[in-house]
């Protein structure tokens, strides 16, 4: 079976193609399907962004797509940079680097870091079926960016789970305790389900 992941993130794709394939599915990149666009991400919620995403791929495609909306909130920050974390410092274009240095810069001199990430996935269907999880990984921000592993704000994110950084785990490790692991986890125990009524 064939799902394609509503995005071109090379990081989401490796962990989807990881957490999925227990289950013989082929996960397909939007570009690998042949569509090239960028879904405008107008929502308010992780939930809301994933549903756009998907539903846009299933559409132009005629096939089952799934989309992960993720995002660090930061309990200082009043849950920033939350549904922005992809464009935190108001340009698509910059790095990784880019975006966590500005969150640390924000952060100097706070003591009170408790931050989460959060994944909301949502798998859209042709007939019009929708599959939701969500996923959550509790822990604090980092006073400096640490590890070369994962993606996105891992270096400066340090899980209670963990003695140092999402970026220091392995990706075995990460997706044994990351909020994608943990809702993606669920969304297979779903979709086993799905496809066991049919």
């Amino acid at each position: 079976m064939k799902i394609i992941l509503a995005s071109n993130n090379k990081g989401k794709l490796r962990e989807m193609r990881e957490l999925l394939g227990e289950l013989g599915i082929e996960v397909l990149s939007q570009r690998e399907a042949g569509f090239d666009i960028e879904v405008e991400e107008t929502g308010t919620t992780f939930e809301e962004n994933s549903y756009l995403k998907a539903s846009a791929i299933t559409a132009l495609s005629g096939l089952p797509a799934v989309a992960d909306d993720s995002g660090l909130m930061v309990d200082h920050l009043g849950g920033e940079p939350g549904v922005y974390s992809a464009r935190y410092t108001g340009n698509h274009e910059d790095s990784d680097i880019d975006r966590y240095m500005y969150l640390l810069k924000k952060m100097e001199g706070v003591t009170d870091r408790r931050a989460k990430f959060v994944s909301a996935v949502c798998c859209t269907f042709p007939n019009g079926d929708v599959i939701r999880t969500r996923g959550e990984c509790h822990g604090n921000i980092l006073y400096s960016p640490v590890g070369e592993h994962g993606f996105g704000y891992d270096p400066i994110f340090g899980p209670d789970c963990s003695e140092g950084s999402m970026a220091q785990l392995t990706d075995e490790e990460k997706n044994a305790i990351s909020h994608r692991g943990k809702a993606v986890r669920e969304f297979i125990e779903k979709l086993r389900e799905y496809y066991a009524d049919k």
